[in-house]
């Protein structure tokens, strides 16, 4: 069960609401349009030029001077956002208005999205690293020691991060995973944590554009 308030996950809600009343200002102000589709759920706009071509664009807004950019910032994030056109606009504190906006084409964001891959980079170059070096003693301490781990074993090792048929499929005796196989899961789960450990929470500097 979630410890939540009532009160925080309404203030959630409604921050939710706004951010995306305020895209959908931006959008209309400059003429984008809403993606749709599959495989778009990374694009926030597009530009639809004349000839055909889309520009893609992330939008991000803000009420004073800082700009919430991501919640466990990584290699991902850096991959989805290079080559797209941000628009950051400055809204009245009420929400209402947009007061200015700033633009950054992909030439503009480099330096700045080359400087936060270089300082995740060590961290995870770590989280590819370390994961191979758990050997069985270490699964063994880990889930303790069969001969065949069962599916629930697994789920309770590696949470949700498989889905069902990805479970499924690694099985490679009758029923479950072998000592080796389940080694190779172990692994996944350490790199995954690991990984999350190397995100940044939100960098900033957006302003800097």
């Amino acid at each position: 069960m979630l410890n939540i308030s009532l009160e925080k996950l309404v203030k959630l809600q409604i921050m939710a609401v706004q951010d995306d009343q305020r895209e959908l200002a931006q959008i209309e102000l400059f003429g984008l349009s809403k993606p749709e589709g599959e495989g778009r759920s990374g694009v926030d706009a597009i530009l639809q030029l004349d000839d055909g071509q889309e520009v893609l664009f992330e939008l991000k807004s803000m009420t004073d001077k800082s700009v919430t950019t991501a919640r466990d910032f990584g290699h991902d994030h850096i991959e989805k956002w290079r080559n797209k056109h941000f628009l950051v606009s400055k809204f009245s504190r009420s929400g209402a208005a947009i007061e200015y906006t700033i633009y950054g084409g992909p030439s503009q964001m480099e330096p700045w999205l080359k400087q936060k891959e270089e300082y995740i980079e060590p961290d995870y170059s770590i989280s590819r690293v370390a994961p191979q070096r758990l050997v069985l003693n270490d699964l063994i301490d880990v889930v303790g020691e069969k001969e065949m781990y069962s599916l629930q074993d697994a789920k309770k090792l590696h949470k949700q991060q498989y889905s069902q048929s990805d479970y499924e499929t690694l099985m490679d005796v009758e029923g479950g995973y072998s000592q080796i196989q389940m080694l190779s899961i172990l692994h996944d789960r350490c790199e995954y944590l690991l990984r999350r450990g190397s995100t940044l929470n939100n960098p900033h500097n957006l302003r800097n554009l």
